[in-house]
């Protein structure tokens, strides 16, 4: 992984290459911000110019030199990986990266955004919440023991602190405090918040801001297809995470269902067809609750897009060709004196959904209100 291969982060990117060129590296440092901006693989492309042999001291790692190679391999003695794992039904023992070390590879090998869940979905037992165990921590302190192999640093990059175990936590926060020599941590954080304060103490700190609307929309557009309008739309809501951006672009079928329930709760509700509101409050419920709140975030934007299309400016709304003919019609129902109370409906009705409440009767009360709501 290359700094090129990383869209935007030019500024952090500039600083990296400085601690490196002016042999000032931190023994800790911590990439932190939020999901979905390519941060593990900016870890990664750190660590393989820290350990490159032929870098550029204006631009990037040389991509052919031995250690290159190593990296694109994901086979570099001197950077170890660690990551949060899952204890499966057949362990006898708390687990290290080290088990699941081929997976790991095949998911982030070229991929520039990772994300937690799709690391979930790779192990058997998906309900079980991903941990790095102590076991961890005590590999890490057998592995630096040694000099370094090929490089002159030893570099470890931690993806997700924030997930340590309480004692693995502690060791780590050890071997922060008194490092091995030529050793660098990179972590890489989702949520700083989370990680040991007397951890976060003791790193060096590398705030990373979200993607860009316009980087997101231009990434999409060349991977999909997309029209501009379209990739934009999807950027705006993805809120600058390109994975929920991605996850946006491979969910066109369930965007267009919501779009189908929301365009026929509000006609429902406009025609106050009780009967076949209660009906559309069932066929909602059927989907679990998932789907359901999922929906209502959805149905959250489609308010506000709307109620800002009322203002005849078209730069600030962010709709799909389909959702923005729809709104051409519907926007004007979208009111200042509806707009708040439609949202909070929505955003109740998610809240409660997520609290167990009845799907049907938490639906049903949605369109009730809804009814109410529009002719206002």
């Amino acid at each position: 992984m290359k700094f090129s291969d990383i869209p935007g982060h030019n500024s952090i990117k500039e600083r990296m290459r400085r601690m490196v060129l002016e042999d000032h590296l931190p023994h800790a440092i911590l990439l932190e911000g939020p999901a979905g901006i390519g941060k593990l693989a900016l870890a990664r492309a750190f660590a393989q110019y820290i350990q490159c042999e032929n870098r550029d001291p204006d631009g990037d790692a040389c991509g052919v030199c031995r250690s290159c190679r190593l990296h694109q391999s994901m086979n570099h003695v001197d950077t170890h990986y660690s990551y949060p794992v899952v204890k499966l039904d057949n362990m006898n023992s708390a687990p290290s990266s080290e088990d699941f070390y081929s997976e790991w590879s095949e998911f982030v090998g070229g991929t520039v955004y990772s994300d937690i869940a799709a690391w979930t979905a790779t192990f058997s037992k998906r309900n079980a919440k991903p941990v790095i165990y102590v076991a961890e921590s005590e590999q890490l302190i057998r592995k630096l023991a040694f000099t370094s192999h090929v490089s002159r640093y030893k570099i470890v990059i931690m993806w997700l602190p924030e997930r340590l175990h309480e004692t693995a936590a502690n060791k780590l926060l050890k071997m922060i405090e008194e490092p091995f020599e030529d050793t660098v941590f990179i972590l890489v954080s989702n949520s700083p918040a989370e990680i040991l304060p007397t951890i976060y103490s003791r790193v060096q700190r590398l705030a990373m801001k979200r993607l860009p609307d316009q980087t997101v929309a231009e990434n999409l557009m060349a991977r999909g297809g997309l029209q501009p309008a379209d990739a934009m739309a999807i950027a705006h809501n993805a809120s600058g995470n390109m994975i929920a951006a991605l996850n946006l672009l491979g969910n066109d079928k369930e965007t267009k269902t919501f779009f189908d329930t929301f365009v026929s709760l509000m006609r429902l509700a406009y025609m106050r067809d009780i009967r076949k509101l209660r009906e559309w409050a069932d066929d909602l419920a059927s989907r679990g609750r998932e789907v359901e709140m999922a929906y209502y975030d959805y149905s959250t934007r489609m308010v506000r897009e709307n109620f800002v299309l009322n203002f005849n400016r078209p730069a600030l709304t962010y709709l799909s060709t389909t959702e923005q003919a729809f709104a051409s019609k519907f926007a004007r129902f979208i009111t200042v004196r509806n707009v708040e109370k439609l949202i909070e409906v929505f955003t109740d009705a998610k809240r409660d959904i997520a609290g167990n409440g009845n799907g049907k009767i938490v639906n049903l009360d949605v369109a009730i209100k809804t009814i109410l709501l529009l002719k206002q």
